[in-house]
């Protein structure tokens, strides 16, 4: 009797991968077809009668002979034996009474390493003109996050490639942090010299809500042809319908869970929270939500930890455990840190890094206020000297700040204070340290090295 072969875990889950797509393909070319028809067309959700489908699930809506003119459009509500769909696009040329096909199943994305370097749209069709991505294994669109307890913990630091960062308000991977300023505070730029910058594996980059002009400029100018060859970009402009929007992040944080779940480590980055947040708002009002806290309704507010809580450290597999550092911005309004989105987004992540309008217009780039940005997991990602230069610094600058009015003045008296005195002798050397060219990338044991440096200089203990 001849002994069974044994395949090993990882190999056998590359086979079903691989034949993942082949196998989907045959399953939906087998499945029965279920049509209904579009009872009703208000606002920006469509009805659909005579059809049974779940939440989630998408659906074809138009003429089968005329696919050039088929949207899809996804369920959000089920009421009174009628579905409340959001489309994937927009409604010119759809009708009442227009056929609508379930596809029975949920929504999927691409992933997996055949999508590095490439430039995405909402539903994981290339922008770029390059190859389909149909070979690609398939994810699932709404994936839930790992469980509390089986998931690793942060404890090891990530280089992000920016001084002030990564001295001041230290990253770990599969930590969670906001970036958080208003409008034209550079917080797109911050994200690309992250994103050339990290020491980590691989860059998922989410657009959601840009303008069409800038997503070219961010590709080309930011973001560089060294940024984008190890990068993922997602991207839903503001002319694009709400739900597409709102997938958009979902995309990129699958993407993201994909790489994860083959043992490497991503740096997800969305730019911006806000903007999926007001797409969240629009969702919910098409479909009748109450209006809640300044006009958003309750499920934005629902969303908001589904969607981070899918970032962070993975669970371990077959001895490999990969991550998701996530990145978020967050558009204050009107400059207000304490706006509802803003508010119930710093309460879900582990940190956030405050971006200051007057740094800007004073030149000070990056515009970090390093004073109120917080990194919750600081503590576990540095040792004890590194968290003693930090200290050190953040004393110093905080003392010239409670005297800034006095020493502008000239009421304030040398030898009052030992920490404004060093700090008002120090500050070229300072604001040196925490400024940074945009092509300026500096590996973190040389940013340790030079607060190592700055903090000798201040001379206080």
């Amino acid at each position: 009797m001849s002994t069974p072969t044994l395949v090993s875990p990882s190999l056998a889950r590359q086979v079903r991968d691989l034949l993942a797509p082949q196998v989907e393909r045959a399953v939906d070319a087998a499945r029965p077809l279920v049509s209904g028809r579009v009872s009703g067309l208000v606002g920006l959700s469509v009805e659909v009668a005579g059809l049974q489908a779940a939440v989630g699930e998408t659906l074809v809506l138009g003429d089968p002979e005329r696919p050039d003119r088929q949207i899809r459009a996804e369920v959000v509500a089920a009421e009174g034996g009628r579905l409340r769909c959001l489309p994937l696009g927009h409604l010119t040329g759809l009708a009442a009474g227009a056929p609508a096909v379930a596809t029975g199943r949920p929504s999927t994305v691409p992933v997996g390493p055949a999508l590095l370097g490439r430039v995405v749209d909402a539903l994981g069709n290339p922008l770029d003109g390059g190859p389909p991505l149909h070979t690609a294994p398939q994810a699932a669109l709404h994936a839930a996050p790992p469980p509390a307890l089986s998931r690793g913990r942060v404890q090891n630091p990530l280089g992000l490639g920016v001084r002030a960062l990564d001295t001041l308000v230290p990253a770990g991977l599969g930590q969670r942090f906001g970036i958080f300023a208003g409008s034209g505070v550079g917080k797109s730029s911050l994200l690309s010299m992250i994103a050339r910058g990290t020491s980590a594996d691989v860059s998922v980059l989410a657009l959601v809500g840009e303008r069409g002009r800038e997503v070219r400029e961010f590709l080309e100018d930011d973001l560089g042809a060294e940024g984008l060859a190890r990068s993922v970009v997602v991207v839903g402009t503001s002319d694009e319908a709400p739900m597409l929007r709102l997938r958009a992040s979902l995309t990129a944080t699958a993407i993201a869970e994909g790489f994860r779940d083959l043992g490497a480590d991503c740096v997800l980055m969305m730019d911006s929270l806000t903007r999926v947040a007001m797409a969240q708002r629009e969702i919910g009002l098409s479909v009748g939500e109450p209006p809640a806290t300044r006009g958003y309704p309750p499920s934005v507010f629902a969303l908001l930890p589904r969607l981070l809580e899918r970032a962070g450290p993975g669970v371990e597999r077959d001895g490999v455990a990969g991550s998701i550092t996530g990145i978020y911005t967050v558009l204050v309004d009107g400059d207000d840190h304490n706006e509802p989105v803003a508010d119930a987004a710093r309460s879900i992540l582990d940190g956030h890094v405050v971006l200051d309008r007057r740094l800007a217009t004073a030149g000070h780039f990056p515009t970090i206020d390093v004073l109120e940005s917080v990194s919750r997991v600081a503590s576990r990602v540095t040792s004890r000297e590194q968290r003693a230069l930090s200290t050190t610094l953040r004393r110093v600058l905080a003392a010239h700040r409670d005297a800034k009015e006095l020493i502008e003045v000239g009421a304030y008296q040398p030898g009052a204070n030992p920490d404004v005195d060093a700090a008002v002798a120090a500050m070229p050397a300072i604001n040196a340290f925490l400024r940074q060219d945009i092509e300026d990338i500096t590996p973190a044991g040389h940013a340790w090295q030079r607060l190592a440096e700055l903090a000798r200089t201040l001379g206080v203990a």
